[in-house]
Parts: structure tokens; C-alpha cells; sequence
């Protein structure tokens, strides 16, 4: 999609991360746009844009996170409201992408709801998607519209170069993230190890045994997302047992349930280093470290305004 130069840029959010949207728009230095979203008596959602946005540059920002269908559902209606006022472009910026584990028909029957919800938003009236972290990058090719994929990990390891963390081991807590672990062990100049586990239910799973080296070394588990926390605490027992020192954990999405929150206090996870892609739910435990995106992803969306290369920000930053 071509569009005209000097387009004005409008940000609108829902009710799913509201603070997000507000330090995202004092990173751009613009006003958040006037949108009522609302629900009816019977769960209805209400929308209405009150600003003019004929012929504008319109970003709505509202990661799918729980309550996830009527944060969906509010995206969806936002982006309708959009498009039949006229907006000359609009961008899904997508903290976080709710559904993305449904990416594959991994028993007979079962729907691959994450090109669902993909096909939705394009028939919705998306033209653009900015995102982060998704839990496979094979998701970009479930829309038939660009997307721009970012991730945490120049925000993570910016923060874990303060830390200093001495003699470290970065670990996959599965082998599935391979690939994201080595990229922040090369990113660190750290050593890599992975733990195979084995899940014995949707909330429960059992770490078996460790590939690598972290006896007497200090521990960096990586993954994007965690909800129950089973996977980070149980691979933490089994890396303890193996003789790691100090044990972190560093998480794209922290969408923490009540046992999430139970089974950190009783882990062995010395800090879990998250980022504010979702309202991480406050807790007495001074364990959890949120890192602001707002700066990264408000980059993004300048750059998507103004027809930059977004891949830059990438780029590590040490200092």
C-alpha cells in the first residue's frame, strides 16, 4: 500500500493495556486518539472513534491477552470503526498475540485457530501488523498482509549487561526454543545447554534431563512466553540439582495466572525478567522485573509511518 506523504498518524487502544498505549504515545510525543470502548449490559462491546480520521495514518495498539476473546473482540470492532471511517491505513500493533500456540493441527479434528484469528483481522480491515515475540515465526505467513516481527531481546539484554551476571549459561527450557536461547547466548558470550521435558498436562510439565554443562555456572532460562510458569520452575528444580549457582528467568510475555504466582514464590528462580507486552499483575514478590517496550515498539511505528526500514531495530545495544 502507497500512501500520500505527511499523512497525520493517529493511535487508538482498547481496554487491554491502556499504560502501554500511553507511554508508546509519550515515546512518539502525539496524543492518544478519543475512542468510547465499552460493553453493553450483556457483553456486548461498544465502540466509537470521536476523533476524525478520514485519510489518516491509524495504529491501534491492544495485545490479545486475557481476557483474550473480549480483547480480540475489541480489536476487531476498532479496526471496523477505522475502516468505515475512512482511514487511509491501519496497523494491528500486537504486544503479544493471543492463540499463536494454535499454529498446527497437532491431533485429528482440532482447528489452527492462529490463522483463524489471522484471517479475522485482515477481513476486519487490518492492512499492516506490527508485532513481537510471536511463539513461532512461521506465524508471519498466516497473514496475507506485511508484518513486522520484533523482538524483546535487544530490551532483555540491554538490562542483563547491567546485571553482569558472571560466568553464565543461557538455557532452553525446551527444545523447541533452541534457537531463541542461542541467540541470547551469542548476544551474552555465554555457554548454551537445554532441558528436555515432557508435558503431562495443559498445566503441568516434568522436566527429564539437561544437554549441556551448568554445574557451578550461573543460569539464564529463555522462552517467550509463560502462563502456569510450570515449564521455568520445573526446569529450575532440575538445573538446581544439577549444581547451578544463581538462576534467572527471561520471558517476552508474563501472562501469570494465580499459579503462576504460587509456583514462582516457591521456585528456585532467583529474578523472572519479563517486558510490559501485557499487564503483568502486580505481586508481593520482588522477583519479577518488568521492562518497558514502549520504546521499541513506538520506534516501530514511527518507522512504519514514515516508510523506514524497521529491521535496525534489531541491533543490540550494550551501553
Amino acid at each position: 500500500m502507497i500512501l500520500p506523504k505527511n499523512l497525520e498518524m493517529k493511535i487508538f487502544t482498547g481496554n487491554a493495556h491502556p499504560a502501554l498505549a500511553g507511554d508508546i504515545c509519550n515515546y512518539l510525543n502525539v496524543g492518544l486518539g478519543d475512542a468510547s470502548v465499552s460493553s453493553f449490559p450483556d457483553g456486548e462491546t461498544y465502540v466509537k472513534i470521536n476523533d476524525n480520521i478520514r485519510g489518516r495514518d491509524v495504529f491501534i495498539i491492544q495485545p490479545t491477552c486475557p481476557p483474550t476473546n473480549q480483547n480480540l473482540m475489541e480489536l476487531l470492532i476498532l479496526v471496523d470503526a477505522a475502516r468505515r471511517a475512512s482511514a487511509a491505513r491501519i496497523t494491528s500493533v500486537l504486544p503479544f498475540f493471543g492463540y499463536a500456540r494454535q499454529d498446527r493441527k497437532d491431533q485429528p479434528r482440532v482447528p489452527i485457530t492462529a490463522k483463524l484469528v489471522a484471517n479475522l483481522l485482515v477481513a476486519a480491515g487490518v492492512n499492516r501488523v506490527l508485532t513481537m515475540d510471536l511463539h513461532a515465526q512461521q506465524l508471519q505467513g498466516f497473514f496475507d498482509i506485511p508484518v513486522d516481527h520484533l523482538h524483546a531481546r535487544p530490551v532483555m539484554v540491554q538490562h542483563l549487561h547491567k546485571l553482569a551476571i558472571g560466568n553464565l549459561v543461557v538455557v532452553s527450557p525446551d527444545v523447541g526454543g533452541v534457537k531463541m536461547a542461542s541467540a541470547y547466548a551469542q548476544a551474552l558470550g555465554a555457554g548454551l545447554a537445554i532441558v528436555v521435558k515432557k508435558r503431562k498436562s495443559a498445566v503441568e510439565t516434568e522436566a527429564s534431563h539437561i544437554i549441556g554443562d551448568v554445574a557451578g555456572r550461573n543460569v539464564l532460562i529463555v522462552d517467550d512466553l509463560t502462563e502456569t510458569a510450570g515449564t521455568l520452575t520445573s526446569a529450575a528444580k532440575m538445573l538446581r540439582k544439577h549444581g547451578a549457582l544463581d538462576i534467572y528467568a527471561g520471558v517476552s510475555h508474563a501472562v501469570l495466572t494465580d499459579l503462576a504466582v504460587e509456583r514462582l514464590k516457591d521456585s528456585e528462580i532467583k529474578e523472572l525478567i519479563t517486558t510490559d507486552s501485557v499487564p503483568v499483575r502486580p505481586t508481593s514478590e520482588q522477583r519479577v522485573k518488568v521492562l518497558s517496550v514502549a520504546e521499541l515498539l513506538g520506534e516501530g511505528i514511527r518507522r512504519i509511518h514514515d516508510d523506514e526500514s524497521v529491521s535496525s531495530l534489531f541491533e543490540l545495544k550494550t551501553t
